[in-house]
């Protein structure tokens, strides 16, 4: 789906790496997605382009200078509007054990060890991109039910006030606000 995507539907992602070569090949495996890649070199730069903008997915280098990848996770999770941007965490295989269970207790929704492999990598990330659609569709789906609903009630609204006035409508008038009313109702369902 990711090459037909339109422009709505493209789900950015954030590479936070503070090694140029771990970026390139991030940029490597990923460029095949079609999805607009965001480079950040440290945890700072990674928050101010979170704040910037929305991203589908974050790819979190554990160790970095200055605010590590844990440190990160942490104030990520910490804010309202980035506290539901799925995190996957990238460490070296060289790397403590307790880690992973680190990684997790930050919020991480999943862990890989570098190197790796680039095709476990691509999957995983499709995963979390298809998962990030969905989510804008419901999203859509329940904003357009809202709307649809205030319609409702408004005409509801308006057809009680005609029926509290001195002279009511006549009975073809109310038949055409029912009819109305259910055609707005029937657009809700699936």
């Amino acid at each position: 789906m990711s090459a037909e995507a339109t422009t709505d539907e493209r789900a950015s992602i954030l590479l936070v790496d503070d090694m140029e070569d771990n970026l390139i090949a991030l940029e490597a495996v990923l460029g095949s997605l079609n999805e607009p890649l965001v480079r950040a070199r440290s945890g700072e730069e990674a928050m101010k382009a979170l704040l910037r903008q929305q991203f589908a997915l974050v790819l979190l280098d554990v160790r970095m200078p200055g605010m590590d990848g844990f440190e990160t996770a942490a104030n990520i999770k910490r804010l309202d509007q980035t506290k539901d941007v799925p995190i996957i965490f990238l460490t070296g295989a060289e790397d403590d054990s307790g880690y992973a269970f680190r990684g997790y207790a930050t919020g991480a929704a999943d862990y890989l060890t570098k190197p790796f492999d680039p095709w476990v990598l691509r999957a995983k990330v499709t995963v979390f991109l298809d998962l990030h659609r969905k989510n804008q569709q419901l999203e859509r789906l329940l904003a357009q039910q809202q709307a649809d609903y205030g319609e409702v009630s408004a005409k509801l609204a308006g057809l009680e006030e005609q029926l509290d006035a001195d002279e009511p409508p006549d009975l073809d008038t109310l038949r055409d606000r029912i009819r109305e009313l259910r055609q707005l109702l029937d657009r809700g369902r699936p």
